[in-house]
């Protein structure tokens, strides 16, 4: 199995939904069921990176590693990086970053996410895809779309609907492939992203990923081999997750 570790960012505020970490879905609380579903893909290590006691007290209370991290973060990847630094892990471990709003992620999800970097020894992220389930998503720009090349590196990521088939004038269902946002990355190549500005294909499509991709570091790409589930940024979303693990259909 491969030797990697798990870090979840969990940040108090959001805009829709403050205090999301610890709310409680289906009778436990948010966090602690991300935390449960990810420790299943049997990681090295699983830390939470936290900037509010509240929730570093309650991930202390179940049994889990958590971390300290500064408040001005701008990014969950910033995050990752600054508990990867207080860790001491060395340029070659490989971290996977999962959300701290997805209770009902798969874990062979990140278990492959986590391998598929450890056999690209040429790619500093891994990432997961899926095929677009309608196709209205080609034209969400919501739905994030990347396009890999023969190997399954990618070669760009976009709101907009890619491949684009010029003969018929609209993007090309059967070919496109929605982006799915959990990461692995190599520490060294983590390091190196949040230590470069913002660029600009990053700005105009507002995708953090196209900063390591104009630094000419590579993400392997790869059709997920289990659903990732919904995660959680709404009031209606709480309840949907809640109906599905209250239901048991998993």
């Amino acid at each position: 199995m491969t030797d990697f570790c798990i870090v979840i960012p969990a940040r108090w505020q959001s805009s829709r939904l403050p205090g999301k970490p610890l709310l409680d879905i289906a009778g436990k609380a948010l966090l602690l069921r991300v935390c449960e579903q990810a420790s299943r893909a049997q990681p090295k290590q699983l830390v939470v990176a936290t900037d509010d006691e509240r929730i570093e007290q309650a991930v202390k209370s179940w049994g889990y590693d958590v971390v300290m991290t500064a408040v001005e973060h701008e990014s969950g990847s910033d995050r990752v990086a600054e508990v990867a630094d207080k860790m001491q892990w060395q340029d070659e471990q490989i971290i996977v970053n999962v959300q701290g709003d997805e209770p009902l992620i798969d874990p062979r999800a990140i278990q492959q996410v986590a391998s598929n970097l450890a056999a690209h020894a040429d790619a500093g992220i891994a990432t997961l895809s899926s095929p677009l389930a309608e196709p209205s998503e080609l034209a969400d720009p919501n739905a994030v779309k990347v396009v890999t090349d023969n190997r399954g590196l990618a070669l760009y990521f976009s709101r907009a609907p890619i491949p684009w088939c010029r003969d018929s004038g609209s993007g090309n269902l059967e070919q496109a492939r929605r982006h799915i946002g959990i990461y692995a990355y190599r520490v060294g190549a983590l390091r190196a992203i949040t230590q470069l500005p913002v660029a600009d294909i990053e700005r105009s499509e507002s995708l953090e990923q196209l900063r390591a991709m104009a630094a000419g570091i590579r993400i392997h790409v790869e059709d997920a081999c289990a659903d990732t589930g919904p995660g959680v940024d709404t009031q209606a979303d709480l309840l949907s997750v809640a109906a599905i693990l209250e239901s048991g259909n998993l």
